[in-house]
């Protein structure tokens, strides 16, 4: 048994897993599905303040109190920065780190610094048209979520992101590379642009195990079933 700790993307929260969630509880594994600070169910602590540090407080908090070891740390799109500052302070703990469609950072770089200048440059522009640290939400047709269910529950729940949390620098001692499982899951029907990067990275390093699924960004909402298959290779 494997505890998998999942953590959400921009605008999400913890309920964005409630597909997945109890495939993987059934197949008799612990399962926290953390929400950050400012978004879900934690929407009211929003402020400008909200930044990168204190998400990744957020997930090492919810480690100590739940005394977690053996983990499986799952980080959707912006949490991959959220992920490896966790395996870079306790890599003893994580069994394996999986990027769902996410950012793989680097040491001193921010998510504005490792995603292509014209997309960091049409956030910048989103922020400041709504209220000056917050990006709004993105369509949920616009990350491939086309089922109108699934759209409309999405919309009904994503919030703005503080802006804050993209252009902190991340601090890395190196330590997280002491994690030796390593999943990258590109989503690439349709692919949002800006992470192909990663995918580079993922793909062409054969430490990586690298999957392709052919969704939208959101697989844990449109294709869950393949989304957990892949979550238990990694145990």
């Amino acid at each position: 048994m494997a505890a998998f700790v999942l953590v959400h993307g921009s605008w999400l929260g913890g309920w964005v897993w409630r597909k997945v969630i109890p495939k993987l509880r059934a197949a008799h594994h612990d399962v926290y599905a953390a929400t950050l600070t400012g978004l879900g169910e934690r929407a009211h602590l929003a402020r400008p303040e909200v930044d990168l540090a204190l998400h990744i407080e957020d997930i090492a908090s919810l480690i100590a109190r739940e005394e977690l070891r053996d983990m499986v740390l799952v980080g959707h799109s912006y949490s991959g920065m959220v992920v490896t500052a966790i395996a870079d302070r306790m890599p003893e703990r994580v069994r394996h780190l999986v990027y769902v469609d996410a950012v793989i950072p680097e040491n001193g770089k921010s998510v504005l610094d490792v995603i292509p200048r014209e997309m960091a440059a049409s956030v910048r522009a989103a922020v400041k048209a709504n209220d000056g640290w917050r990006l709004p939400p993105a369509p949920p047709e616009a990350m491939g979520i086309t089922d109108p269910g699934d759209a409309r529950w999405v919309a009904a729940h994503a919030v703005g992101m503080p802006i804050r949390t993209h252009e902190q620098p991340i601090e890395l001692s190196g330590r997280y590379r002491e994690v030796k499982g390593r999943t990258f899951i590109y989503c690439s029907s349709p692919a949002i642009g800006g992470l192909e990067p990663a995918a580079k990275i993922a793909q062409g390093d054969s430490t990586w195990r690298y999957h392709e699924l052919k969704t939208g960004h959101d697989p844990m909402v449109t294709m869950p079933e393949q989304l957990v298959r892949i979550l238990l290779q990694a145990i």
